[in-house]
């Protein structure tokens, strides 16, 4: 399983991009491309990795920010122009199809009708499981100005959890045990931001879950500038990888 990160910031971070993370998962000879998150800034690096029409097999929304989904118009206008006609699976919480229905008439009007591929959208709670894209899916609320999900995405080898937004929760922890890599965002070093994890409380609950890897996302544009103390925090954690991604860079695991 290769995990690539579009992007790693919060939603006004000028140079990181929204946090988007594209899994490549390979079966023999096939792969499963899944895309998490799609905010503003996600469509166009996307697409710098050229990939073909069809390759995107499903897209998760963890939840109903704009840093998080208004990508998805212009994701969809490219597919089209690109001549998709595979089906794309669109994963989230009840709401989705109405909110992508409605951001996609905003953005372009009457365009939703002329889309040549079904968008094939499957609802899901806390607690629940699926079978998609060759992956087996998890799903657990975190605590968010918004609803939002954590997913868990398990191809029977490898497993990575991906936390949206929020602060973690007895249900996330259970969700993320024995990840393979946690991907989790932490708006602040440390202290206490409503509805935010921060870089110190994350990296505890990865330990906790067992993970291997830690990557902290969606850290505060103004927090990124002490990457040293965040470096010194991740020191911290001998018996886990902590990491502060960039936008492109990737882990294979």
């Amino acid at each position: 399983m290769k995990v690539t990160f579009l992007g790693v910031g919060e939603a006004c971070d000028p140079a990181c991009g929204n946090t988007s993370i594209l899994v490549e998962s390979e079966f023999g000879a096939k792969k499963h491309y899944i895309l998490l998150d799609c905010g503003f800034t996600t469509p166009h690096r996307y697409f710098s990795f050229n990939l073909e029409a069809d390759a995107l097999d499903a897209l998760w929304i963890s939840h109903f920010h704009g840093d998080h989904f208004f990508g998805v118009p212009l994701l969809l206008l490219r597919f089209w122009e690109m001549g998709r006609i595979k089906p794309l699976q669109v994963i989230g919480r009840e709401g989705i199809r109405e909110k992508i229905d409605l951001a996609l008439e905003l953005a372009y009007p009457g365009f939703g009708e002329k889309l040549r591929f079904p968008l094939e959208y499957l609802i899901v709670e806390q607690g629940e499981s699926l079978k998609a894209a060759g992956l087996t899916w998890g799903f657990a609320e975190n605590i968010h100005s918004q609803p939002c999900l954590a997913v868990r995405i398990d191809d029977n080898e490898k497993a990575v959890f991906y936390s949206g937004d929020g602060c973690p929760t007895e249900q996330s922890g259970k969700l993320a045990q024995g990840c393979d890599l946690i991907i989790h965002e932490a708006y602040r070093l440390a202290g206490h931001t409503p509805n935010h994890g921060n870089v110190r409380d994350v990296a505890a609950f990865a330990r906790k879950a067992g993970a291997k890897h830690l990557a902290v996302v969606h850290v505060a544009h103004f927090e990124r500038l002490h990457q040293a103390a965040i470096a010194r925090e991740f020191e911290k954690t001998a018996d886990l990888h902590a990491f502060l991604p960039e936008a492109g860079d990737s882990i294979s695991l």
